[in-house]
């Protein structure tokens, strides 16, 4: 990797965490210089301007997360599984989600919707993958004989991801992790009933 690969790397490393705590608003020049150690120079010498950074920073957030559902997801043998994996891992790892300022989708979601049409095509582009994800998984349960073919994969895509979501507002906003682990917990009684 060259140097400059290598400073662009670490300036998206060091900012993730800001951009997803704060926010693409809330993130400051100023931030971006205290967390890399960097003068502004040294930033804009590798990024075009703030918007850059902070899809680079959606990216990288976004990937950590992705890669540790996708590392579990690789263990999964059947669709069932696959599914109970998404709940686990928000179950198991919340606290180290929220350490980092939470989800990366709903965060900059809520963010970039009125300010940033770049980075909110690219959450949105990522949060259409995970419903699109979690149908196909329900598509070939049904397929495959492991569901009901009564089943709606869409519909349980979005009832799906949107639990999810909305246990982990909740239960930021409130400090409460009991909000997610309701949904997340009544999302393991939906899964279930996929096989009824």
């Amino acid at each position: 990797m060259k140097k400059s690969e290598r400073t662009k790397q670490f300036i998206i490393e060091q900012t993730a965490p800001i951009f997803n705590k704060k926010g693409y608003a809330g993130t400051s020049l100023s931030d971006l210089t205290n967390a890399t150690g960097l003068t502004k120079g040294a930033i804009y010498g590798n990024f075009s301007n703030k918007d850059e950074v902070a899809v680079a920073a959606f990216d990288y957030n976004f990937g950590l997360l992705s890669q540790a559902i996708n590392k579990r997801m690789l263990l999964a043998e059947t669709a069932e599984d696959q599914l109970l994996v998404f709940i686990n891992f928000y179950l198991e790892y919340y606290d180290t989600v929220l350490m980092r300022g939470g989800c990366p989708i709903l965060n900059t979601a809520i963010d970039a919707d009125d300010g940033n049409p770049q980075l909110f095509n690219k959450v949105k582009a990522a949060l259409n993958r995970w419903i699109k994800g979690v149908q196909t998984i329900v598509e070939r349960g049904v397929e495959e004989k492991e569901f009901n073919t009564s089943i709606a994969p869409e519909t349980f895509a979005t009832l799906f991801t949107s639990l999810i979501e909305g246990g982990i507002l909740l239960s930021k906003t409130t400090g409460e992790t009991k909000h997610l682990i309701t949904n997340l917990q009544y999302l393991k009684k939906l899964v279930r009933q996929l096989k009824e």
